[in-house]
């Protein structure tokens, strides 16, 4: 799995790499599923999480969240990413 973090309009620091990283083992049991995973960070009037992910059988998902700290917003990303994810294996499950 290729993960690669972006920070747009601020210096992304090595706490929320380390934040994010402690977050994305909430997805570790889909490692093995997905091919790249990309989050994009912007800062403006408030924070925005983005996240796509693509799937090894060519179905990406594109997940965005606001807020007005960081951490929350990513927080809320990954709540969000996780269910995708998990909705995106069952879908797969049911066709075999």
């Amino acid at each position: 799995m290729n993960i690669e973090v972006k920070g747009v309009h601020f210096t992304l620091h090595d706490e929320t790499r380390e934040y994010l990283d402690r977050k994305m083992a909430r997805i570790h049991n889909a490692e093995n599923m997905i091919i790249d995973l990309r989050f994009t960070l912007t800062k403006g009037k408030d924070f925005e999480a983005e996240a796509t992910v693509n799937f090894r059988w060519g179905v990406s998902i594109h997940v965005k969240e606001h807020d007005f700290e960081l951490n929350p917003a990513i927080d809320k990303l990954m709540d969000r990413l996780e269910a995708k994810i998990t909705k995106e294996k069952e879908k797969v499950k049911e066709k075999r």
